[in-house]
């Protein structure tokens, strides 16, 4: 039954050439704009995704960013070291040193898990996107070019003045205050037992 149905023609024929004709020349009369890349830098949104930017200090070599990566273009090797006892008596712990940390951009397709499972913020966006190359081989960047990247990175955007201060702010605030009524409280009775 649905076969024996014919689609209406829409207006009169040759309609779809008229609509077709109309934008045309709307566009027509408007003046072009063109970007004059590279004279002229584009501007960009301030969380831009371009590439991503290693804060090596912050990495702990935990590997969860290679783990959840879709594409697996994150290379992380590390090796352990042991750490003396930090009092007499203690026990030496070990702990991972990154040996290499690198990107291939070749591969990645930007969709920023690697930078939301980091438990450590390692990893940033960075709005740099001028890194192409004539080799493919090329676009493995390894953590002295991912680093460079972190110092283009924008800060975060400031918090909304109407929200609520972080747990962790209002408790050290608490601790702060405690404390200065107490130093003020010894320095009152050290200057009524000087008197």
């Amino acid at each position: 039954m649905a076969a024996d149905k014919k689609s209406k023609p829409s207006g009169f024929p040759g309609s779809g050439l008229a609509k077709g004709l109309a934008v045309t020349l709307r566009t027509m009369t408007k003046r072009s704009v063109t970007a004059q890349y590279p004279d002229v830098q584009p501007d960009l949104a301030p969380r831009t995704r371009g590439v991503i930017g290693l804060f090596e200090e912050n990495c702990t070599v935990c590997m969860l960013c290679a783990r959840e990566c879709p594409d697996w273009c994150i290379y992380i090797d590390s090796h352990k070291e042991t750490v003396p006892p930090a009092a007499p008596g203690g026990r030496e712990r070990s702990r991972n040193v990154l040996d290499r940390f690198a990107i291939d951009f070749s591969l990645c397709m930007y969709c920023g898990i690697c930078i939301e499972v980091c438990p450590f913020d390692a990893l940033f966006w960075s709005p740099e996107f001028e890194y192409a190359e004539t080799d493919i081989r090329e676009l493995t960047h390894e953590r002295d070019k991912l680093r460079e990247w972190m110092w283009t990175v924008p800060e975060p955007p400031a918090l909304d003045p109407a929200a609520e201060e972080p747990k962790e702010i209002a408790a050290a605030r608490r601790t702060a205050d405690k404390l200065a009524a107490q130093q003020d409280a010894a320095d009152a009775e050290n200057s009524g037992e000087d008197a």
